[in-house]
């Protein structure tokens, strides 16, 4: 093979551009990672006075909500009477404390008769009333036009706080009385289903939405983001490598036929159709079988992670040098024109897929929600859309003579260029680890390090004489072996409360919306690259921090690293199937905005004034 001064220039660029995006996406990881180790967080209270009532509501030395203030009603005809008893240490406030009675299909506010409390003062607040021990309050149920054997449903509201420093946020409890028995009993649910279609309009984003209805166009345009949304992952730093490496292995068989190499595209793209349609397959199944599930739900299993830390270890080992892994794996050189290469490009494009796991790009949420709402057939085709998208770019290279000439000209360049694509891969490799030990603990992530050891050893082994090859065995089976581990079992969910953060559960958006302000809700996972992007680039900008500040808006996190039904409901109530998630409710009466999948400084602060 020759060189030429021309070949060795185009591809020191190449190369050279290459280092320059590694070392950006190393510096918005490693960014990433410290920002979720300082919690990086807009400072959302500082001068709110609402918003200093909530922290921790989850500390361990603290009683759950329904623990510290425990209600019962009793019902006298058309009187009711409720009876709190709390719990030494904690008071509730007076002013705090109403019930509303769901009427001709309105919530219409009680006269609620209450004794005087003891006098306290609030650093907050000031001079305020406030009850110990027990509170017994009554008051007279409105009459309504429906039969009286009929249910009546009202809620009550109550806050309170603990002496130790700790205040809950406003607490909604519902409740059906039936009048004729006077049998009282709580509805364990943030509204009653009665409800749902006479709820405000804030609280409007809380009602789950029915599926959307499909027509030709609307399958049309959501395959049209599908495809888009494939195309571009073949820019997120997991996938570029492997599309890389298989663009030289084309540049390396320049001698093929133009027939050949345009099955070897056909090939790969089968490769990557096949495997998308595979992992909606099996997620439509589970779905359908109860399981609340979204994309990227692989990724929640803390050993598919670990299997991918060897993965993209392997594959590194491959990239530098260190290990042959042929061409049934990755398809390069000139066995391409061998039957050996039709089954790499297949399975180059199954390892595309793979690699694109942790990956949401833009136009993909929309897409994907939609389809996981539908028929499977519907669902399949944008699917299918998906994996077109990915894999186009590598199919018009082999299809279109024109581009491949585009190519720098074969030379050493590409043995370097290949060896640097190993550092995204370790660097996959690590950040994988660091999933893992947010899901499983630093145990875990321990184990899979010895694992990656294993495989060392196994691939040291394998080339020498046949006594040693069982060495090699022996370590690979012990490698596979620790992917059953219990030490893999995810842990509790990896978010928490802090003093500018609240960890989203069931009915808390309802909750904080009671007081008409401004809430930003962030739904995000550890595995998800963009999620990363986001947090380290716009939400911890100083101005984005400024303005959450300015109008007291209440950062909600919902963390879907490990799996977690009531965050896939949340998804689904959006239509999303996936992380991220970004929702922006300005307060008051107005709708809430969902905002893109990629934020920017200017993006926020527009929506915020166009609000306020």
């Amino acid at each position: 093979m020759s060189f030429s001064p021309f070949s060795e220039n185009a591809g020191s660029v190449c190369v050279k551009n290459l280092i320059a995006q590694l070392a950006l996406v190393s510096s918005i990881l490693l960014a990433s990672f410290a920002a979720h180790s300082t919690e990086l967080s807009p400072n959302l209270n500082a001068t709110n006075s609402n918003s200093a009532y909530f922290s921790s509501a989850q500390d361990s030395q603290f009683l759950p909500v329904e623990e510290a203030y425990q209600l019962s009603l009793k019902i006298d005809q058309q009187q009711l009477s409720l009876n709190w008893q709390i719990h030494d240490g904690y008071y509730l406030y007076r002013d705090r404390i109403s019930i509303k009675q769901f009427n001709k299909g309105e919530l219409q506010k009680l006269e609620l008769a209450l004794p005087e409390g003891k006098l306290k003062h609030d650093p907050n607040i000031g001079d305020t009333q406030v009850f110990y021990h027990q509170l017994i309050a009554q008051t007279l149920l409105s009459k309504t036009n429906s039969p009286s054997s009929q249910a009546i449903t009202v809620k009550v509201t109550s806050q309170g706080c603990a002496d130790a420093g700790l205040c809950y946020p406003p607490h909604h409890q519902w409740f059906n009385i039936e009048p004729s028995t006077g049998q009282i009993t709580a509805i364990d649910q943030a509204k009653p289903q009665s409800q749902a279609s006479t709820s405000t309009s804030s609280n409007q984003s809380n009602v789950m939405p029915s599926p959307p209805t499909w027509s030709a166009f609307k399958l049309l345009s959501m395959a049209a983001f599908a495809f888009a949304g494939g195309l571009i992952l073949n820019l997120m730093p997991c996938v570029f490598p492997v599309l890389a490496l298989k663009g030289i292995s084309l540049v390396e068989s320049a001698d093929i036929s133009a027939k050949q190499r345009r099955i070897h595209g056909l090939v790969y793209t089968a490769g990557v159709v096949t495997s998308f349609v595979a992992v909606a397959s099996l997620l439509l199944i589970l779905r359908a079988a109860g399981q609340q599930l979204g994309w990227g739900y692989q990724l929640q299993s803390p050993w598919f992670v670990a299997a991918m830390v060897y993965l993209f270890f392997v594959v590194g080992l491959s990239f530098s040098g260190v290990i042959e892994l042929g061409a049934q794996f990755a398809g390069a050189g000139q066995s391409l024109t061998e039957k050996s290469g039709m089954s790499g490009s297949f399975f180059t494009g199954v390892l595309a897929v793979l690699v694109a796991s942790p990956c949401t790009a833009p136009f993909m949420g929309a897409s994907l929600g939609f389809a996981l709402s539908q028929p499977m057939i519907v669902a399949l085709a944008v699917f299918v859309a998906l994996g077109l998208g990915m894999a186009t770019p590598f199919l018009l290279l082999s299809w279109l003579p024109g581009i491949a000439r585009l190519l720098p000209r074969p030379g050493r360049w590409m043995l370097t260029m290949k060896e640097v694509l190993a550092f995204p891969m370790y660097l996959t490799a690590i950040w994988l680890l660091w999933v893992l030990g947010r899901q499983s603990g630093v145990n875990a992530v321990m184990l899979v390090l010895i694992g990656c050891l294993l495989i060392v050893i196994a691939l040291y082994f394998w080339p020498r004489e046949r006594w040693q090859r069982g060495i090699s065995v022996v370590s690979a089976l012990l490698a596979a072996f620790i992917l059953s581990s219990a030490m893999l079992n995810a842990t509790a969910s990896t978010t928490a409360d802090t003093g500018d953060v609240t960890a989203y559960r069931r009915g808390l958006l309802e909750e904080l919306q009671q007081d008409q302000q401004p809430i930003f809700l962030n739904v995000t996972a550890d595995w998800c690259i963009t999620c990363l992007a986001n947090e380290r680039v716009a939400l911890s900008s100083a101005k984005v921090k400024q303005r959450f500040d300015e109008l007291g808006v209440r950062y909600v996190k919902a963390d879907w690293t490990n799996q977690d039904d009531k965050i896939t409901q949340l998804l689904a109530g959006y239509q999303r199937s996936g992380v991220p998630l970004y929702v922006y409710f300005p307060g008051g009466s107005a709708e809430p905005i969902v905002l893109p999948q990629l934020l920017s400084v200017d993006t926020l602060l527009a929506i915020f004034s166009k609000s306020s």
